[in-house]
């Protein structure tokens, strides 16, 4: 049988490839889903960001609808999100930096570097709500 032959014969069992059962959840991999998360939710901060300068640069009562809304208790959740999104996506960035330069890459200092990731996004969070609410 020619090697052609060989590579289109049904019969040939197909190597599987590895699925999300196979793998037991690390913290590594959920900062990676935070990750991708996270830069899922800046794109909302954008949309924020480009609807809070369109309604600046508009008239007063344009203007009154966005402060409504982002003063209002599901406006602030959204930008706390998108706040927490912003840090952990830096944070998470600097960790891969790190990682890019060759260290971190042993295995109890990756999962450390993953929980802060995930502590220092919140933390930084908290502090740049805490520092916002007491200037404004």
């Amino acid at each position: 049988m020619a090697s052609s032959d060989a590579l289109s014969d049904p019969r040939r069992p197909r190597p599987l490839s590895p699925h999300l059962s196979i793998y037991r959840m690390s913290m590594t991999m959920a900062m990676s889903i935070a990750h991708r998360i996270s830069g899922g939710a800046l794109y909302v901060g954008v949309l924020l960001l480009a609807w809070f300068l369109i309604s600046a640069s508009a008239d007063a009562s344009t203007f009154a609808v966005f402060s409504d809304f982002i003063g209002s208790f599901i406006g602030r959740l959204v930008l706390f999100v998108v706040t927490w999104a912003l840090f952990h996506h830096l944070v998470g960035g600097v960790r891969h930096l790190i990682w890019d330069a060759g260290y971190g890459l042993d295995a109890p200092l990756r999962d450390q570097m993953a929980w802060a990731t995930l502590i220092g996004g919140f933390a930084l969070t908290v502090l740049a709500w805490i520092v916002g609410l007491a200037v404004g």
